[in-house]
C-alpha cells in the first residue's frame, strides 16, 4: 500500500502524521543526507585545498577564486540551480538527474564558501609568528603543524560551520527541481491530507535539532577561539 493514502481521520497530531507517513519521511530524509553528505564532504576538501593554493598563489588563483565567489555569493541559489537545471541543459542539448545538478550547484557554491574563509585566514596569518616559529628552530613542517594550523582552524570553524548550516538549510530548494528529499516530501503529504501547520511544524523541529546545535557550537568557537591575530 503506498504511503501516501487519503485519511478518513478528520483530525491528526504531528505524531499521528509521523507514524502513518514514516517510510516516506524516512525515505526523504535519507535523500537529504545523502546530499548533503556529498555536498559537505566535497565542499570541505576542495574548498580548503582551493583555499591554500590561493593563499599560496595570491595573484592567479586567489584572484581568480575571490572573483568566483563573489560572484557566486551574488546570485541566490535558487536562480543558480534553475539555471543549471534548465537554460544550461537546454543550451547543452542534455538532460541531467535532478540530485547531480541540485549536488553539482550546491557544491560548487559550497566549495567557494570555505576557499574563501580559508583564504583569507591564510592571508591575514600574522607573518611575525612565522618568524618566531623561525627563531625557535621550528622548521617548515612543525611550524604549519604546531603553530599555524591551531591557530588557522580557530579562526576559521566558526564560519565554516556557519556556511554548512546555510547550505543544509538551502538544500531544501533541490525539491523545486524535482529531487525527492524532506522537503518534497512534505509537499506531497500536505498535497493529500492538508495539515500544513503539523507537517511544516514537524519539518520544522527536525531543522532546529540539526541546525540549532551547529549554530550553537560556532557561535562558542567564535567567542572562545576567535581572536585579532595582528595584535
Amino acid at each position: 500500500m503506498s504511503c501516501f493514502t487519503s485519511l478518513a481521520k478528520p483530525a491528526m497530531s504531528i505524531v499521528d502524521i509521523f507514524s502513518q507517513y514514516q517510510s516516506a519521511f524516512v525515505g526523504g530524509l535519507l535523500e537529504s543526507l545523502r546530499l548533503i553528505s556529498i555536498v559537505w564532504s566535497a565542499g570541505l576538501i576542495l574548498g580548503t585545498i582551493c583555499g591554500v593554493l590561493g593563499s599560496r598563489f595570491r595573484n592567479v588563483l586567489g584572484r581568480t577564486f575571490a572573483v568566483f565567489a563573489f560572484i557566486l555569493s551574488g546570485i541566490p541559489i535558487i536562480v543558480f540551480l534553475f539555471w543549471l537545471h534548465y537554460p544550461l541543459q537546454s543550451m547543452l542539448n542534455v538532460v541531467i538527474d535532478p540530485f547531480i545538478t541540485a549536488t553539482a550547484a550546491l557544491t560548487l557554491v559550497n566549495v567557494f564558501a570555505v576557499c574563501e574563509i580559508v583564504r583569507r585566514a591564510l592571508v591575514d596569518f600574522p607573518e611575525q609568528y612565522l618568524i618566531a616559529a623561525k627563531v625557535c628552530g621550528l622548521d617548515r613542517w612543525q611550524t604549519f603543524s604546531e603553530v599555524q594550523l591551531p591557530l588557522v582552524l580557530r579562526q576559521v570553524l566558526p564560519g565554516i560551520l556557519t556556511a554548512q548550516v546555510a547550505i543544509l538549510q538551502a538544500s531544501l530548494f533541490a525539491s523545486l527541481i524535482s529531487v525527492d528529499e524532506i522537503f518534497r516530501i512534505a509537499q506531497r503529504i500536505n498535497s493529500e491530507i492538508y495539515r500544513p501547520v503539523e507537517i511544516y511544524t514537524c519539518l520544522a523541529l527536525l531543522f532546529i535539532v540539526v541546525c540549532l546545535p551547529l549554530n550553537g557550537v560556532a557561535l562558542y568557537l567564535r567567542h572562545k577561539y576567535t581572536r585579532n591575530l595582528s595584535e
